[in-house]
């Protein structure tokens, strides 16, 4: 089990970084987050239709009730990726994640409120102060800071880990027939639909071939990296969705802060931006978090048998 979840977040981390490395460089060209949102949510929506007529993995049979469930989350896990396109259109990749490494405070705090889970021990809380502050010194030397950028991804924390914590209660539920892939699956279609007329309404008149074309850059090379960074996009979130059924939201939302420290990292290199000692020692802090809170995390319960 621990060498599958091992694999797991390697791919996670792997389609992660090909996905914001790409994503960034379609909002660069073209700055519509509801748009590229729609398009992502679109390629999703293209691969679970393939997955069912396929049978690659059984069709979902819902009742009305059901799919009344989930239409809020969907409409979260859609406000939740706006968001964070917002966020990187508007600022660097760095500090986007810089911002989105709050997301164990989040995680921590939804799940004891929502969920009823026990609040953690004072360690475990307190081993996640150097997860975020490290990811923050790894990306200062990139920080370029917006106020639209820092509201979205700050938005984005909000909505991702209620979105998590809500479909972990729904997972949860022993009379939902519903396992990981599909609950996403239907999560990703709905997404899809509502974030239509939306991104018509908001952007829909803007965006054409020839206001690409006015810009100057290559329409085929743009559809090239948006399907690619559409793709990453899908499968970075179904293994999310994967691993958030097999470990808590906050363990979820602490490997996710150590995947922003790869991103940082990964988009330095590719965008060629110098790596400071800071940088380093922000790497270094954010993965010592990450052992201790896992060494506090598993001590707790030897405690209680004693």
């Amino acid at each position: 089990r621990t060498l599958q979840l091992g694999a797991m977040i390697l791919v996670w981390y792997l389609l992660n970084i090909y996905f914001n490395i790409y994503n960034k460089l379609v909002l660069k060209a073209v700055p519509f987050p509801y748009t590229i949102t729609t398009f992502q949510f679109a390629s999703g929506s293209f691969f679970i239709t393939l997955m069912w007529l396929l049978n690659l993995h059984p069709k979902p049979r819902l009742s009305l009730q059901q799919y009344a469930k989930i239409l809020p989350l969907a409409l979260i896990h859609m406000m939740g990726n706006v968001f964070t396109n917002m966020s990187l259109g508007k600022v660097a990749v760095s500090f986007t994640h810089t911002i989105k490494a709050m997301e164990p405070f989040f995680s921590v705090l939804f799940s004891v409120l929502l969920l009823g889970q026990q609040t953690p021990s004072l360690l475990a809380v307190g081993s996640l102060v150097p997860v975020v502050g490290g990811v923050v010194l790894a990306s200062m030397t990139e920080v370029s800071f917006n106020w639209i950028g820092f509201w979205s991804a700050m938005a984005s924390n909000v909505t991702n880990q209620s979105r998590n914590v809500f479909s972990k209660k729904l997972l949860a539920d022993k009379e939902e027939t519903l396992d990981d892939i599909n609950l996403f699956s239907i999560m990703t279609v709905m997404s899809f639909l509502l974030s239509v007329p939306l991104m018509l309404y908001l952007e829909g008149i803007k965006f054409s071939p020839s206001y690409v074309q006015s810009t100057g850059v290559n329409l085929q090379e743009l559809c090239v990296k948006a399907a690619i960074a559409g793709t990453c996009f899908h499968f970075y979130q179904q293994v999310s969705y994967s691993l958030l059924a097999r470990i808590s939201p906050v363990t979820h939302s602490v490997a996710n802060s150590v995947k922003r420290v790869v991103v940082i990292v990964s988009s330095v290199i590719f965008f060629r931006t110098p790596i400071s000692p800071i940088n380093a020692l922000g790497t270094g802090l954010a993965l010592l978090g990450v052992f201790l809170y896992s060494r506090f995390k598993k001590a707790k319960p030897k405690a209680k048998a004693a």
